[in-house]
């Protein structure tokens, strides 16, 4: 009631009507996205490009030249590999360092699991 009579008073004063001002409504792009992917149910395709995108980050240079994430489904991140004995070095030694490095930085329900496969 008091928000009416003031923007009649004012109306009045100035012998023009009072803009409605709405709110600011804006959301930041991110969130957007994220919403929309929830509703749409392609979180994991998200989660995939930010894997995709990370990967040169958390294995290195070397690693990331010749491998690269090719999908992420349920859980389960399948890496193709150029070279079956960087294959075989990777699976042995750096397996659970990755793996390690990667539930850090995307949760442990987003990556449970890492699998290498020649391609």
């Amino acid at each position: 009631m008091r928000q009416y009579l003031r923007k009649r008073v004012l109306e009045e004063w100035r012998g023009l009507p009072e803009p409605n001002y709405q709110a600011d409504r804006t959301v930041s792009l991110r969130t957007v996205v994220d919403e929309l992917a929830t509703k749409l149910k392609c979180e994991s395709l998200l989660r995939e490009e930010e894997v995709v995108g990370a990967w040169k980050e958390i294995v290195g240079e070397f690693f990331a030249r010749h491998s690269r994430p090719f999908k992420l489904n349920q859980g389960i991140l399948i890496v193709n590999v150029l070279q079956p004995t960087l294959m075989c070095e990777l699976e042995r030694k750096y397996k659970s360092l990755i793996l390690a490095k990667l539930k850090k930085r995307f949760g442990s329900r987003t990556i449970k699991e890492l699998r290498f496969r020649f391609g």
